[in-house]
C-alpha cells in the first residue's frame, strides 16, 4: 500500500455492509441491491482488496471442525524481542490469533484445540518449546458469549 491515505467511499461502505451480512453475495446481487453495474461492484471490491481496505474470508464455527477447547493464553518472554517470539507462535496451526499487548503479559494468544488432552501436548511440547517463551498463563473459555469476525465497523 502506498503512503497515500485511501478511504472508503459511501458506495464502498454500502458494498461492505452487504458482504458483512452475506459473504457469499455475488457481484450481480450486490449490484442489483445498490442499483449499479456488476462491473462497478467488481472494480470497487478489487480496489478495496488491492489497497488493503478489505479482505474476503470464510469464517467457520469452531465446533464445526472439532475445536471444542478455546484457550486464551497470556505469554511472557525473555531473551528475545516479543515480536520475534510472537512471530514464532503465529506459525503454530493451533493458534488462531496473536497480539502484542501492554499489561500483565507481553503477548496474548487464542488457541483452538479438539479436546483437553490436546491442550497438554500443545502447551508442553509446542508452545513452551519456542525460544524466548518464559511463562504461560492459560485460561479456559467456558462459553463464547460473542465472537464476531467483522472487527471494524464501516
Amino acid at each position: 500500500m502506498t503512503d497515500k491515505k485511501i478511504k472508503f467511499s459511501e458506495l464502498d461502505e454500502r458494498i461492505v455492509e452487504i458482504l458483512k451480512k452475506d459473504g457469499r453475495a455475488t457481484n450481480q446481487r450486490i449490484a442489483s441491491k445498490l442499483d449499479i453495474s456488476t462491473s462497478l461492484v467488481a472494480s470497487r471490491i478489487r480496489r478495496m482488496e488491492q489497497n488493503g481496505l478489505m479482505r474476503l474470508v470464510t469464517v467457520a464455527d469452531f465446533s464445526a471442525f472439532d475445536y471444542n477447547v478455546l484457550l486464551p493464553v497470556g505469554v511472557d518472554g525473555k531473551g528475545r524481542p516479543a515480536n520475534e517470539v510472537a512471530d514464532d507462535i503465529a506459525t503454530l496451526d493451533e493458534v488462531a490469533s496473536v497480539q502484542l499487548v501492554t499489561g500483565k503479559h507481553d503477548i496474548e494468544i487464542l488457541v483452538t484445540l479438539p479436546n483437553l488432552a490436546a491442550m497438554g501436548d500443545f502447551m508442553l511440547n509446542k508452545l513452551s518449546n519456542i525460544d524466548g517463551v518464559l511463562s504461560l498463563d492459560p485460561a479456559f473459555a467456558v462459553d463464547i458469549i460473542k465472537y464476531e469476525f467483522d472487527v471494524a465497523p464501516v
